[in-house]
């Protein structure tokens, strides 16, 4: 793609600075002018330098849904090379690091390309101008642009799927509950659970492993439509009763499998079962003594690391032993 434009572009406000002996240049522009200041350089480029992987339309398409949700919809700033192309001046002598840029030819896009194709399906869809912030290094060569670009792609972390629904707990009824699951001192997680996801001997168990948990409880189930604090106490009475019935290998994890992700997720889809039998709409409450009564049987299971569980793993090992525990308990 060339990287001429059909006349210059002048950016007002811009702040210059230095990022380890780099001049770089903060603003904001336009959105009509964000899909056009710029370009992205792909992995086939002619020059043998591209770097870009081909545009994800569904990323963008999910990015425009994103931003048709008001102005709770915010987004960082893309991140440019302008390859020497783009000349600052400052508005006077006093202030030397505030003016204008003089943009001749488009800058690289380094980091965005998903967003800045949200925003412009958004905008040719909404008809709207958005502010769309940039952070621009006045020059990179090829090599440093790959190297930075590679740099953010690959040594950068996400937040995490657990850490996610942990800051959307107030917006998500299950986030919520597997929160409460891990933070509250009655429940059998409460040791074991870990907020961020980071899992250590002791805290085995993810926020997301919980909301998963809650989901299999759930799944089809009338409880599904209780207020989310009945929903909390259910789940906290199905997985306290178990822990009372098998208090060493609840605790033990090394050489126990029960608190094993596997285990739980079959122990939480046999719950949905037991617990719909033993609910009552009417009153909104289940026969707590007739689940317990039917969970009895749980401590005819070799539980232990090195017996018959051992090798069950995963979506397929977590059927086969729904599967098992559903014969015992008839």
């Amino acid at each position: 793609m060339s990287n001429n434009l059909s006349a210059n572009i002048v950016i007002e406000n811009i702040v210059q600075s230095k990022m380890r002996g780099r001049v770089i240049y903060q603003g904001s522009v336009s959105s009509q002018v964000a899909v056009n200041f710029c370009y992205s350089k792909l992995f086939n480029d002619s020059s043998g330098k591209g770097y870009q992987r081909p545009i994800n339309k569904k990323r963008c398409m999910d990015f425009a849904d994103y931003l048709s949700q008001g102005e709770d919809s915010l987004y960082t700033p893309i991140l440019l090379n302008a390859c020497g192309h783009w000349e600052f001046h400052a508005y006077d002598k006093h202030r030397g690091s505030y003016g204008r840029l003089i943009c001749r030819k488009k800058g690289t896009l380094m980091d965005g390309q998903h967003r800045l194709g949200g925003i412009q399906e958004y905008i040719n869809e909404t008809d709207s101008t958005l502010t769309v912030p940039f952070l621009a290094f006045h020059y990179l060569d090829d090599d440093d642009e790959i190297k930075l670009f590679d740099v953010i792609n690959t040594k950068a972390k996400g937040i995490g799927t657990s850490l996610s629904r942990y800051l959307n707990r107030h917006n998500d009824d299950f986030g919520w509950i597997a929160t409460n699951l891990i933070l509250k001192p009655e429940s059998p997680f409460f040791s074991k659970g870990t907020l961020i996801g980071r899992r250590t001997k002791e805290k085995h168990i993810t926020l997301q492993n919980l909301y998963q948990l809650v989901n299999l409880l759930t799944k089809k189930s009338p409880i599904a439509k209780l207020p989310k604090e009945k929903i909390l106490n259910i789940t906290l009475l199905y997985f306290n009763l178990i822990k009372e019935l098998l208090p060493d290998q609840w605790n033990d994890y090394k050489n126990y499998r029960l608190t094993h992700i596997t285990c739980l997720n079959a122990l939480a889809i046999v719950g949905n079962g037991l617990i719909n039998d033993a609910y009552s709409e009417k009153i909104q409450q289940i026969d707590s003594i007739k689940v317990a009564n039917k969970l009895i049987k749980l401590s005819e299971i070799d539980w232990s690391s090195n017996g018959d569980l051992k090798y069950l793993k995963g979506t397929s090992g977590t059927k086969i032993l729904t599967a098992d525990i559903k014969s015992f308990l008839n």
